[in-house]
């Protein structure tokens, strides 16, 4: 009988850093008892099938808070470049191998774990996918974004991606879907009109006020878009708010 041939390893890594343009300092702002980046650490330590959790901050001096932060609630740290995402990333793969890692940002406090869970399962099921999200095509609220790529792919980035693409670390994945194996998760009935992320005043409002309501527990999607279909006032305290585009 042959030896049974071991899982996988599928990471969790979260990009943080404190120098964000419309809200510096958000990741480490408390929230309901516990930093913005500790939901995030949290959320990724209780997904199934996530074996290590890594916080990718940069080397920069203003991100030592978010290091210390990020050991404090339990994560593996790794720092690298401030403007090269991407690079952070590699160093996160050497640092800590993996088959996999699911890509992660600090603004999202209310990362649902059975969603990050959900793309380690379904990778571990079709190890030929290249890359593997929950928006590719987007149907869950901003802010409940999560993204798997194989680690081989992920180093291929970072040995030919340029410009823009070093700073969203998997735009030249799924901007390619015919050089790369590329699936989604999507969910019914659509809630991708919610934005439940951290980037402006205008959100830290609407999520203060979903965790008052809510409570100090880990995310859970169906809970937060209920909450909000019930509540469409709390929806407009951020409905005018635009995303960043991401650059070419």
């Amino acid at each position: 009988m042959s030896p049974m041939r071991e899982a996988p390893v599928v990471n969790a890594v979260i990009q943080a850093r404190s120098s964000s343009t419309r809200l510096p300092g958000k990741v480490l702002r408390p929230l309901g008892g516990r930093s913005v980046l500790g939901w995030v650490v949290r959320a990724a330590a209780a997904a199934p099938g996530v074996d290590q959790v890594v916080v990718a901050t940069s080397s920069d001096a203003s991100d030592d808070a978010v290091a210390v932060e990020a050991a404090r609630c339990g994560a593996a740290v790794v720092r690298g470049p401030l403007d090269d995402v991407l690079e952070r990333f590699a160093v996160a793969v050497r640092e800590h191998p993996a088959d996999a890692v699911i890509r992660l940002t600090a603004d999202c406090p209310l990362l649902d774990p059975a969603l990050i869970g959900q793309l380690a399962t379904l990778w571990r099921a079709q190890p030929s996918l290249d890359y593997l999200s929950t928006t590719l095509v987007r149907t869950l609220p901003r802010g409940f974004d999560a993204e798997l790529v194989r680690a081989d792919v992920l180093l291929e980035q970072v040995a030919s991606a340029v410009g823009a693409h070093r700073e969203h670390v998997t735009s030249a994945i799924y901007s390619q879907p015919l050089r790369y194996s590329c699936a989604g998760v999507v969910v019914s009935p659509p809630a991708d009109d919610l934005r439940v992320t951290l980037d402006t005043a205008e959100d830290w409002e609407l999520l203060s006020a979903i965790v008052d309501e809510l409570g100090d527990r880990v995310g859970d999607w169906r809970a937060v878009v209920a909450l909000l279909r019930a509540r469409p006032e709390l929806v407009a305290l951020n409905a005018h708010v635009e995303q960043k585009k991401v650059g070419r």
